[in-house]
């Protein structure tokens, strides 16, 4: 039984080409033979050809991706893909970061820089709740701006008084789906 070198890469728009593309020729240029593509954001919960990339590698199999941000959206994704991974005998190969975990020391450098990245978002998380409790303090944070939804009684009002749904949409700064979403709840 050969081992295969299968690829996976994504961009988080349709517009981003140029982007995909460079992730094409370089997981061709590593020697993929099978490469599964996705192009959506990185929050998206569900990313169906990540999921088929896991389920079609099998024990000796490596999957190559250019950079870690294209394979995990968070520290606690990338320790859940790597576990899959892991179960079913297949390395993972960042070509951006020369890391590939048929090695102790790629093994070593993937837990390292999970670790950073998690810890860089911890600490930026800390710095903007300590900057919306000063600003709090001080009375300057005034919290969301109002949602289209705290509009829907002058959306209403605005349509019964023969605003056509443009006219709304202007006078109260509303998006077209926001205005007959208020309607709709009449």
């Amino acid at each position: 039984m050969t081992s295969a070198i299968v690829g996976y890469a994504r961009t988080s728009t349709i517009d981003q080409t140029a982007g995909f593309e460079a992730q094409l020729r370089d997981l061709e240029a590593a020697g993929c033979h099978r490469i599964f593509k996705e192009q959506l954001s990185s929050v998206d919960t569900k990313r169906p050809d990540l999921e088929r990339a896991i389920d079609y590698v099998r024990e000796g199999d490596t999957l190559v991706v250019t950079k870690l941000d294209r394979l995990a959206r968070s520290m606690p994704h990338l320790v859940e893909i790597t576990a899959k991974l892991k179960a079913k005998g297949v390395e993972l190969k960042v070509l951006a970061l020369n890391l590939d975990t048929s090695t102790s020391t790629g093994k070593l450098m993937l837990n390292l820089l999970g670790s950073i990245a998690e810890f860089e978002r911890e600490l930026m998380l800390e710095r903007q709740r300590e900057g919306i409790s000063k600003a709090k303090a001080e009375g300057k944070y005034q919290g969301r701006a109002p949602t289209a939804r705290r509009k829907s009684a002058d959306v209403r009002r605005l349509k019964a008084e023969g605003k056509t749904v443009a006219g709304i949409m202007k006078e109260l700064g509303v998006s077209r789906s926001s205005v007959f979403r208020a309607l709709r709840e009449e």
